[in-house]
């Protein structure tokens, strides 16, 4: 059965055995009652046998070549907007216990906790007792496991697919009495379906969705365990002969870790998805590893007043049921992991400013590299399963611009009008520059609630932003749309096959972010330089710093090492170290990922790495890769490194199976020193800590002409105006976010800087009206150096930046001064109902 781990520790467990069962599609009918904390409805999944188990064709290709092509030639209807409703056949009210159908039949003598010896343990997940294995289970059952977490699983049925008007359309075969031939005939009718080709998948989700209100035909036994449900029909011993469409009643449970309930900054209650290190198992029972490539619809019905919104192709319009219920119909027809499926629910209101937005959409200008505007000239075969690809989209290839919503709790809607809707159709167009096709259609942005634990998250169709990316300029602003917006080719519309190699997401994110920004702000040659320079040594400051302060084992890219991507006969897995809590807030897999491409990009050239990355897109979208696919490709485009020495397995040793700071890298740390932009804000550093000395020895009697004397010593920097909406301004002079974070934390390396140096560097940047970086920084020198004026900055930043505050708390108890850990205690108390899981536990640690 399953291994019993450590929920906030140990290794993430991937139970569904996807090589025997694999789903395709996936239909939500799901009611979110904020009363009770608890979202409760049906999920039909219709499945496909997996890789152990496909028949192939003579060409040894699986035989996906639909029936439907020769037998379905009526006219193709109108885009389907059917959603599901609670029918007779779909009630979500029925009353079960989470055993209760196990009671029926043969006697189920699998172990109920799914315990696994400590060999298995060890290793992981079993191959050799896995769950295709029937003879493991005391019975001669075959068992289907699905990933599931903190669910109340009320019921389970087979589907009766054969049942809905005109399926017959799907099979060739004839319907008889026989009761073989009928399981035979309905799963021969889910294999047509999903199997449809690509034109047709306006009446796929069409049949999808009647199929779902098919009547039952059958209860099936299950049981829940920690970390799996586990279903089985008494007689089928094979995945072959099992239900290919079943369906569950259930319910989530309030402390369920996928999803959040809480109050928007405006007080109102909300509930979404918030990147929960178990991803979606306590929201839905489904196949969590990501070969589990599938398409999804879901109806969502809640009280009037909220808007739902979720990772789906359509900006959904809701329908009212009833009064005081409105229903919100999604759906997505790319395949994608079931973690990749998010949900926001709460009272947002959508920020509109169409006058300026119409200005923008229509003026972007943008120009193509002539490799990137050879793509469009001519269709290339996708090599990715069948789905409606833009890549094969000739308007979607030259959509720079793909339309936008911004949504916020009504208390921000402002802010984000002044600062965030301004920016996206310019990162848009920015990425859309450098790698090409959007790889979705539309795009939603959420300002999500303060809790959540960190800047950004990205999900098909939709990005999740902390409030902390909004105040003090634009900077941090778009440059974590930037990295959001990258995600939708890496880490989106292609991903990590084994979710242990996170830098392949995460690494080219931060890499592309710097080039997306850069190319928003329309910056010069020497600018983007320069700025690039300072953004690397502030990482590499910060990756020293992580591996300092981090285990060894946490530092490694591909931890799994030869052994990445590997599943057991099953297909079960482990995500190795995935519930660690503190890991959520490590940037290692970010900053060395990012090191490496950027070293790439330093020894192949910069134009021909891009060049290689759009081709990379071009060759892999849709698809699932490991990091030696992107590696070999590169070193393939470009043959003379391989004659310099640079292999695959060199790279491999050097930067992703190793711990602490790779070697290259050590090599180049000291070079962005030389930056002039770098070179500026030393100079601003040695002045400040010069006249920190000088008040020291000379006491409160020159405090004034000490001060009036640095003021007047300041170093002009010259500034670009189209650089203007970036850059902080000041009276005489300006200074970029980057160089404010590099200056604090420079001045941080002083072992005393004395309250009226305090004093004057707040007043002189105006430290309390910049990015959340710069605030970090401020409040890391105030807690250093016990500058009580400064403690309310602390509270009001450990209040509003939840996301980056974590390891603040921290400081205020190492110093062991009574007053810092009384302001740390109750700054917790205050956050801690509302905070983050994996945060909240982090925090006490350190605090109690």
């Amino acid at each position: 059965m399953e291994a019993q781990l450590d929920p906030m520790k140990d290794d993430l467990p991937l139970m569904a055995n996807t090589s025997c069962m694999l789903v395709k599609h996936y239909i939500l009918d799901l009611d979110v009652d904020f009363n009770s904390k608890v979202i409760e409805g049906i999920i039909v999944l219709f499945f496909e046998t997996g890789s152990r188990y496909r028949k192939t064709n003579r060409t040894g290709k699986e035989g996906c070549q639909s029936h439907f092509d020769e037998t379905y030639k009526i006219r193709t209807p109108e885009p389907c907007h059917i959603p599901v409703t609670n029918t007779s056949a779909c009630s979500s009210k029925m009353e079960y216990n989470d055993f209760a159908v196990c009671g029926k039949g043969d006697e189920d003598t699998s172990d109920k906790n799914g315990n696994h010896s400590n060999e298995e343990q060890a290793s992981g997940i079993s191959s050799s007792k896995d769950c295709c294995d029937i003879e493991n289970h005391g019975s001669n059952d075959f068992l289907l496991v699905l990933d599931c977490c903190d669910l109340s699983v009320l019921k389970v049925e087979e589907v009766d697919v054969a049942a809905v008007s005109g399926i017959e359309k799907f099979t060739s075969a004839k319907v008889t009495d026989d009761s073989k031939d009928m399981e035979s005939l309905r799963n021969e009718i889910v294999h047509e379906l999903v199997t449809l080709p690509a034109d047709y998948w306006k009446e796929q989700l069409h049949y999808f969705t009647r199929c779902s209100q098919a009547p039952g035909c059958g209860e099936l036994l299950f049981t829940t365990g920690t970390w799996s449900l586990e279903i089985r029909k008494l007689g089928i011993q094979t995945p072959t002969d099992f239900p290919r469409a079943i369906r569950i009643w259930y319910k989530t449970k309030p402390e369920g870790r996928s999803v959040t309930w809480t109050l928007d900054q405006s007080g109102r209650p909300c509930v979404y998805t918030m990147g929960s290190p178990i991803n979606n198992r306590a929201l839905f029972p489904c196949q969590e590893p990501p070969v589990a490539l599938s398409t999804w619809q879901a109806s969502v019905r809640t009280a009037a007043g909220f808007v739902v919104l979720m990772s789906g192709e359509n900006s959904a319009e809701p329908v009212q049921l009833q009064e005081g219920i409105l229903s919100w119909y999604y759906y997505v027809t790319m395949p994608m992991p079931a973690s990749t499926f998010t949900i926001a629910v709460g009272c947002w209101q959508e920020v509109k400013q169409q006058s300026f937005t119409a200005a923008v959409q229509t003026n972007i200008e943008f120009s193509l590299p002539s490799s990137q505007a050879d793509f469009r000239c001519h269709e290339e075969i996708c090599s990715h399963v069948e789905y409606p690809c833009r890549f094969q989209n000739p308007a979607a290839r030259l959509q720079a611009v793909i339309p936008y919503r911004v949504f916020a709790p009504w208390c921000l809607v402002e802010c984000c009008e002044e600062r965030l809707l301004q920016l996206i159709p310019k990162c848009l167009s920015a990425a859309y520059t450098t790698l090409g096709t959007h790889p979705f259609s539309r795009l939603d942005v959420l300002i999500v609630p303060s809790n959540f634990s960190s800047l950004g998250m990205a999900s098909p169709h939709i990005i999740f932003l902390s409030q902390s990316i909004l105040p003090g300029g634009s900077h941090l602003c778009g440059t974590r749309l930037c990295h959001e917006i990258a995600h939708a080719w890496f880490g989106l519309a292609i991903g990590a096959r084994d979710w242990t190699e996170e830098w392949i997401s995460e690494g080219f994110a931060t890499f592309l972010e710097d080039i997306f920004w850069a190319r928003a702000q329309q910056l010069s040659h020497d600018e983007v330089k320069g700025q690039q320079e300072l953004k690397a040594l502030l990482r590499w400051r910060r990756l020293r710093d992580e591996v300092q302060n981090s285990e060894e084992e946490l530092q490694v890219l591909r931890p799994k090492k030869e052994n990445t991507g590997e599943l057991s006969e099953s297909g079960a897995s482990i995500v190795k170290h995935g519930l660690k809590a503190e890991k959520i807030f490590m940037q290692v897999h970010y900053l060395k990922g990012y090191f490496l491409l950027r070293s790439l990009a330093r020894t192949i050239g910069e134009g021909l790495y891009l060049s290689s990355l759009r081709k990379f897109v071009h060759k892999f979208h849709g698809q699932l890769v490991l990091s030696q696919d992107f590696l070999c490709m590169l070193l393939e485009d470009v043959p003379e490194q391989k004659k310099s020495g640079l292999t695959v397995e060199s790279i491999i040793q050097n930067w992703l199976d190793t711990s602490g700071i790779p070697k290259p890298l050590l090599e180049e740390g000291e070079t962005w020193r030389e930056s002039r932009l770098v070179q500026q804000v030393n100079g601003e550093v040695t002045k400040w800590v010069q006249t920190n000395q000088r008040i020291r020895k000379s006491g409160r009697k020159k405090r004034r002409q000490d001060e009036v004397v640095f003021q007047k010593d300041r170093i002009k920097i010259p500034c670009d105006s189209r650089m203007l909406w970036s850059r902080v301004a000041f009276e005489d002079y300006y200074l970029l976010p980057d160089q404010l974070v590099l200056l604090l934390e420079s001045l941080l390396e002083e072992k005393t800087l004395c309250p009226r140096i305090l004093r004057c560097l707040e007043k002189t940047y105006q430290l309390q009206e910049q990015d959340a970086e710069v605030r970090h920084r401020w409040c890391e020198l105030v807690v250093k150096h016990k500058y009580v004026p400064g403690y309310g900055d602390v509270a009001e930043f450990l209040r509003d930046n939840q996301a980056m505050g974590v390891y603040l708390y921290g400081e205020l108890m190492v110093n062991e001064d009574a007053r810092q850990q009384e302001l740390a205690r109750k700054c917790f108390a205050a956050a801690q109902e509302h905070m983050d899981v994996s945060s909240a536990k982090v925090v006490a640690e350190m605090l109690f």
